[in-house]
């Protein structure tokens, strides 16, 4: 399994730190399986299957504290597919918005947008209704290339 890179995971260690928290055992591990799926889309159970290989000891109750925190913390961001799932995927230093997702509905593949191409409509709406937006996500559902077209 590859290692993931030392600076990501000081990184996050000095963020806990600086919030009052401390990088146990548990939380690195759960926190380089995020990092190790970067892009995957794990729903909480997912990452617990994953982490226990690594760190049998640890409870799904753990898991789901942890991301819980993370998420708290603005680290990770939740993600609804509309699958009745949560997932989760990182948030990097530099993202002013959420990307945008490719949903297929068929097979469930989801494509990362790179970039933001909203922000000429943004502008117009905050212009227009006096209102300053934060955030948005937008998601398209269709087929990917993989999947038949009917």
């Amino acid at each position: 399994m590859s290692k993931v890179p030392y600076e990501d995971v000081e990184n996050l260690k000095n963020v806990l730190k600086e919030k009052g928290y401390k990088l146990t055992p548990q939380r690195r591990a759960i926190v380089e399986i995020i990092i190790k799926n970067e892009g995957s889309h794990l729903t909480t159970e997912e990452i617990y299957n994953l982490v226990k290989d690594e760190c049998p000891e640890i409870g799904l109750a753990t898991v789901y504290r942890t991301v819980m925190l993370l998420e708290e913390m603005g680290l990770l961001s939740k993600l609804d597919l509309n699958d009745g799932c949560s997932r989760y995927e990182l948030i990097h230093e530099d993202e002013n918005h959420q990307h945008h997702h490719l949903i297929c509905r068929n097979c469930g593949k989801v494509i990362e947008v790179q970039g933001d191409l909203l922000e000429e409509l943004e502008d117009n709406i905050e212009k227009k209704y006096n209102f300053k937006i934060e955030d948005h996500s937008v998601k398209f559902y269709g087929l990917c290339n993989e999947c038949p077209r009917k």
